[in-house]
């Protein structure tokens, strides 16, 4: 690690994962502000009269609010604990997000500011969010002026990023790619000795021919096909190549898996589909990962207990008859040229938002490995099984159709059809669709 901003904060995790204060601390300012709260020595004089009292009556009104008084007290903090995180707040980072407004930027900011081991936080997005406790500067991250609200920051966690499936390719382009140039360069500018990158395990590619789990340094093979892949290995390409642009600026980059909680995207959509669709012969793994897991592992990054690249989701992964036995959805299995051609085809005369690359990581596996977040000492709170099922939950009453939102009345005669002859009577709605073209 080539710069220590965080603060070793006076207090150790349990075995049962909660957080105590040790009985003493080694550094000398820390015990001599708990020497300042602590009373001077009893004398042997005050002693004995402390002893006659104990045979005096008691339980009068001044005794009682006495009494109460030192409960309460005792259970509130004291010097010494107001001066240790003081003092840690005083030697933790200045952490700047952007896209703090909504999604994982908006939780992240509020943990971090609730956080006895950030100094400050500042919050950069279109418009100010909830987080009260944050610095805000409403702007776009494309402008350059971003530069003079990441002053004063340690570090920046890079977070406005445009995945959403509606959105045109070339805008959501320009704007994930200038907007990461933009940040980089602004935040080397000024002095930000850290960036950290938030991407995809998709990256990885889904592949067949890939090893379960993939190593987090192996080969990123993904292409361009997938929705909003493109982007986030050029992304992932300006983090590698900012440190030789600007040398004493680090890029530590976040790959999450599929990404659950409040996220809309093609793998998610896959399970709002009245069948799970199967291409014959693929080997289709999965592994999740919660928002709130992702949001813990990027604070690791900003108070910079891990760098380089790494991956985050839960523990080992799921194998394609374990969804379908937890989901209670039955599978439509297809040719794998069939599949393919008709999500092709859709895409192409625009019926449905996914291309046919995202239809890949459905099909191969891409799971990966979680070592270097687990030698840091982070654990995921949820498992896979737990996630799918917080995803059925989330996407209950949804209906999805080749990766396309079908209204009520869509859904119901799909339904009544059957998965099978719905995606196949897609060509159907190819042939319309070219009709109407040569009308025009």
């Amino acid at each position: 690690m080539d710069a220590t901003w965080y603060v070793r904060v006076i207090r150790v995790r349990t075995e049962d994962n909660r957080w105590r204060r040790p009985v003493s601390s080694p550094d000398p300012q820390v015990r001599a502000a708990r020497n300042l709260a602590d009373p001077p020595p009893e004398n042997k004089s005050q002693k004995k009269s402390q002893n006659e009292q104990k045979d005096e009556p008691q339980g009068t009104a001044d005794s009682t609010t006495e009494n109460k008084t030192a409960e309460n007290s005792a259970t509130e903090p004291t010097a010494a604990d107001k001066a240790v995180r003081s003092r840690s707040r005083s030697r933790g980072p200045v952490v700047a997000i952007t896209g703090a407004a909504t999604g994982v930027g908006e939780l992240l900011a509020a943990r971090l500011a609730a956080s006895e081991e950030i100094k400050q936080v500042i919050a950069i997005d279109e418009r100010r969010g909830e987080v009260s406790e944050a610095t805000w500067h409403v702007l776009d991250v494309r402008d350059p002026a971003i530069a003079e609200k990441l002053r004063g920051a340690d570090v920046v966690v890079h977070l406005a990023l445009d995945l959403d499936l509606e959105t045109d390719p070339a805008a959501r382009t320009a704007y994930n790619v200038r907007g990461t140039q933009t940040v980089l360069t602004a935040a080397a500018a000024v002095g930000v000795h850290r960036v950290v990158l938030c991407t995809s395990a998709m990256v990885y590619g889904a592949l067949p021919d890939n090893d379960i789990p993939l190593a987090e340094d192996a080969e990123l093979r993904a292409t361009a096909e997938a929705t909003g892949v493109g982007d986030l290995l050029e992304i992932e390409r300006l983090g590698r190549r900012a440190p030789r642009a600007h040398p004493g600026l680090h890029v530590t980059v976040v790959r999450p898996t599929v990404l659950v909680g409040g996220t809309d995207t093609a793998l998610t959509r896959y399970f709002e589909s009245p069948r799970l669709l199967v291409v014959a012969g693929s080997h289709p793994t999965w592994q999740f990962c919660h928002v709130d897991d992702l949001v813990t592992a990027l604070e690791y990054a900003a108070l910079e207990k891990i760098d380089g690249e790494f991956a985050v989701g839960c523990d080992g992964w799921l194998e394609q008859e374990e969804v379908e036995e937890i989901s209670g959805v039955r599978r439509m299995e297809l040719p794998s040229a069939v599949a393919l051609g008709a999500a092709a085809r859709l895409h192409r005369i625009g019926l449905t938002p996914s291309p046919a690359g995202d239809l890949a990581y459905t099909m191969h596996p891409w799971v990966v490995s979680v070592s270097r977040l687990h030698d840091a000492g982070w654990r995921p709170t949820w498992t896979n099984e737990e996630v799918l099922a917080a995803l059925l939950e989330e996407v209950e009453g949804r209906h999805t159709l080749a990766g396309r939102r079908l209204g009520r009345k869509d859904a119901t005669a799909a339904g009544a059809a059957g998965a099978t002859v719905a995606l196949l009577g897609t060509a159907a709605l190819v042939r319309r669709a070219r009709k109407a073209r040569r009308r025009i």
